[in-house]
């Protein structure tokens, strides 16, 4: 085929039928078939194309507010012929061992979990027949198969766009659209369901990257002009929460997930010098291409960066720190957190400020992205995540409740957010309550709709306003909390400039940082926290480790004595979390 020659079933090719073939129909030129005849890819030409199944958790709603062929978008022809790359994601060899991750990691031999920087075992990975099927398969096809990375179970895969959308049975078209954090983009936009060679049915589980469009925002806010001075650097927080002593995060990682913006050095080293301590080594990873570009906006994505480092990093100065820069889509999404999750020397914890309810993501992109913070914590791994700051609805106008992913993940610890006053004079805390200044300002949290109620969380009851209170039907959101209200928000630097942030997203860095002085201390990667966090809980009552938030709501959700759906367990006492992992009991603190 010549370079100006269209591949079938682009524009220029003879496509008689134009639409898509409907289920259990296939195009064969210019007839279509139904019955039993194979399924072929939407582009192939007469017999030509690959017989195609259904890839389940595939199908794909319209990008909110889309509009197709926006200016200064090429042609149909154009996008068909440009060469793009999609991540493709594996099945496991074997099944996860029922209570394996659930237990914080998969046991090491002698009961305890596996060491941060293990190898994830052989039965978790992607089977090496299964990996070599899936290259020839789509090598066969014409696409480049340009990584395979068994142990996270992916493959990079390469072609024109033209004959990718053959191989998954799709169409492709170029979009304008409003994103996550509600600005325009303009991005590849696929509906509907995709498909995958019958070769490979069961054995792939999930296809990214084919639509781009992006898939979080960073839940970060700016103090408004009028919230006077309250506001904290992050060692203030670290004696508030009462960090244990004698720990820094010395001979730890943190690894922080970013989907765009970028630092500057001079920045982090102005930072550090006035709060008088020596930062941490900040090395950065490129992921499917995406780099550290400060933008010169502190209140862009540079914003979000920043503000991750510098809390981190305050916190736990002694820790490395790994900054992943991804593309902001799905694909972008999983490979930097999979990256993170799998490298040497692998983190003691990872944070993630990025997310956006979960019901905007396809079923096949959320199960990957938990089945990868299973892999966390079974490397002894912790996953941090930011729970949202708009309230219960989590920015969606449909009048429902929706928890944030990846939040929602049980895998993950899901941190919620609070208003905190303190005496400047004594330190002392005089209030911390649920944050929530409006419905666009106000912590995250609920119950989720895409995940059952793990067993950790059985005794746990959530009340919203039309009570009484019950045992949620799904997992609840958040697991734990810190102070997130731009109006007793965090004291950084940004592109040059001093101001004050709140967010959840302050918080997932903080509990990163107390977790990476957790583990210096305990001596080895605590992986999933929760089922330790819980075990001590009774219904109602302070959970060991915290100081439980017991005033005010985020929407729909009150807070309450014990667990609730705005801050979880509450806010830290690391000094008594330290002393509950270490397997001895601790005092409640009061709330």
């Amino acid at each position: 085929m010549s370079d100006k020659e269209p591949l079938a079933g682009q524009p220029g090719a003879q496509d008689p039928q134009g639409d898509a073939p409907r289920e259990g129909q296939v195009r064969a030129g210019s007839q279509e078939t139904t019955g039993d005849a194979p399924r072929r890819g939407r582009h192939a030409a007469h017999d030509s194309g690959p017989e195609l199944v259904a890839l389940p958790g595939s199908s794909r709603g319209p990008a909110p507010q889309a509009l197709h062929h926006p200016a200064g978008a090429g042609t149909q022809d154009e996008l068909y012929r440009e060469e793009i790359t999609v991540t493709v994601v594996l099945r496991r060899a074997g099944s996860v061992q029922a209570g394996a991750p659930g237990a914080g990691a998969v046991p090491d031999g002698h009961g305890k979990p596996r060491a941060a920087g293990s190898a994830i075992p052989a039965a978790y990975a992607a089977a090496p027949a299964d990996v070599d099927l899936a290259v020839r398969t789509f090598t066969g096809l014409g696409a480049t198969v340009v990584e395979t990375d068994p142990a996270s179970r992916r493959l990079r895969v390469s072609g024109p766009v033209g004959l990718l959308c053959t191989i998954f049975g799709t169409d492709l078209d170029t979009v304008s659209s409003v994103g996550p954090n509600n600005e325009t983009s303009t991005h590849r936009h696929r509906t509907g369901e995709l498909s995958v060679p019958a070769a490979l049915d069961g054995v792939v589980t999930a296809v990214l990257g084919l639509d781009d469009r992006p898939s979080a925002r960073a839940p970060f806010h700016f103090a408004p002009a009028a919230a006077g001075s309250v506001s904290y650097t992050p060692l203030d927080l670290g004696r508030i929460y009462n960090f244990p002593a004698n720990t820094d995060g010395t001979g730890q990682v943190i690894a922080i997930i970013e989907l765009g913006g970028g630092f500057g050095q001079s920045d982090l080293d102005t930072y550090f010098s006035e709060l008088g301590i020596t930062g941490p080594s900040v090395q950065t990873v490129s992921v499917d291409g995406a780099v550290n570009v400060p933008g010169g906006d502190p209140q862009g994505a540079d914003g979000e960066v920043l503000l991750d480092i510098e809390v981190a990093g305050a916190l736990a100065p002694g820790a490395a720190q790994k900054v992943y820069f991804a593309p902001n889509t799905d694909a972008g999404f999983l490979d930097a957190v999979s990256k993170a999750i799998h490298d040497t020397p692998a983190p003691a914890a990872i944070s993630i400020s990025w997310g956006q309810s979960e019901d905007q993501w396809t079923a096949q992109a959320r199960t990957a992205m938990d089945d990868a913070f299973v892999d966390a914590g079974m490397l002894g791994i912790t996953v941090t995540a930011a729970a949202g700051d708009n309230g219960s609805a989590d920015a969606e106008r449909d009048g429902k409740n929706h928890a944030d992913f990846p939040a929602s993940s049980p895998h993950v610890l899901a941190c919620g957010g609070t208003r905190l006053e303190v005496d400047t004079a004594t330190g002392n805390v005089t209030s911390e309550t649920v944050w929530n200044d409006s419905t666009s300002s106000a912590t995250g949290g609920g119950v989720s709709d895409a995940f059952p109620l793990p067993s950790w969380q059985q005794q746990v009851t959530v009340l919203s306003g039309r009570g009484p209170a019950a045992t949620p039907k799904g997992r609840g959101v958040p697991d734990v909390a810190a102070v997130a209200d731009p109006q007793t928000g965090y004291r950084v630097r940004v592109d040059g400039t001093d101001m004050v942030i709140g967010g959840t997203s302050a918080v997932a860095p903080l509990w990163a940082a107390l977790v990476a002085r957790l583990v210096q201390s305990h001596g080895r990667g605590l992986g999933q926290l929760q089922p330790v966090l819980y075990a001590a809980v009774t219904k109602g009552q302070v959970a060991p480790g915290f100081r439980d938030i017991t005033v005010g709501n985020n929407g729909s959700y009150h807070a309450t004595p014990g667990w609730d759906a705005c801050t979880g367990l509450g806010v830290p006492d690391g000094t008594s979390l330290l002393t509950v992992l270490s397997g001895s009991p601790a005092p409640a603190t009061g709330s």
